[in-house]
């Protein structure tokens, strides 16, 4: 009997298990993704700004690099510690003031000043949903679940008498080893910019690069 209800109850733990590590993993996929759309519709929306008249072009574009240059070397540091805010961002609130400011009628093709708005509603978007990816996404009570199951999981091994004691040791303490190393993984998936396995930063470091060296070119020789 003890067998057949530890059968039954370790696969919906185990269901349980897997739904939570896809849904984690899903955020941290998504996040990883936005940190790389984000980068890209700023080296778009740089390279856009080629048709824009002086000196908004050249006040845009230097925003521009402030903006990737106080991400990458500050905001990804605060969500790290939890301190972020959405109106956190002096750079993105010049640049949306920037654009705002700028005559359309200034710029040669209205077409490719509509396109620079979209990129830069895209960006704030992506700015957006980065930040929320750095809030916790597994609710408590799920977390209660998790480890009361593992601890009832764990416990049920001793329902189980070998003759060899130290076979049985070593059966509870694989169980116990990989169900911590699950809620192990689920912890750092739902951090995605905290610690050592934190989203990567080379999208933004890319771009920085990339701006800084574009900065002090003619416009007619940026591709």
């Amino acid at each position: 009997m003890a067998a057949i209800i530890f059968n039954a109850f370790g696969l919906f733990y185990g269901v349980l298990l897997a739904f939570v590590v896809f849904v984690t993993w899903s955020g941290y996929d998504d996040a990883t993704k936005n940190l790389q759309l984000e980068a890209n519709e700023v080296a778009d929306i740089f390279h856009i700004t080629q048709v824009f008249p002086e000196p908004a072009r050249e006040t845009i574009r230097q925003t521009l690099l402030d903006y990737v240059s106080s991400v990458y070397t500050d905001e990804l540091k605060e969500m790290s510690q939890g301190e972020i805010s959405l109106h956190s961002n002096e750079a993105m609130i010049k640049l949306i003031t920037g654009f705002y400011q700028l005559d359309e009628k200034s710029v040669p093709n209205a077409e490719i000043y509509a396109e620079a708005l979209k990129r830069l509603n895209n960006l704030a978007e992506y700015r957006r949903l980065r930040i929320f990816a750095g809030n916790d996404t597994v609710p408590t009570v799920v977390w209660l679940v998790l480890l009361i199951g593992s601890v009832i999981s764990i416990s049920y091994t001793y329902f189980f008498g070998m003759k060899n004691i130290r076979a049985q040791y070593l059966i509870a303490g694989s169980l116990t080893v990989t169900i911590t190393l699950i809620l192990f993984l689920i912890y750092i998936l739902d951090h995605p910019f905290t610690g050592t396995s934190r989203v990567s930063s080379e999208p933004l470091k890319q771009v920085l690069a990339i701006l800084k060296r574009d900065q002090h070119m003619q416009p007619s020789s940026i591709p």
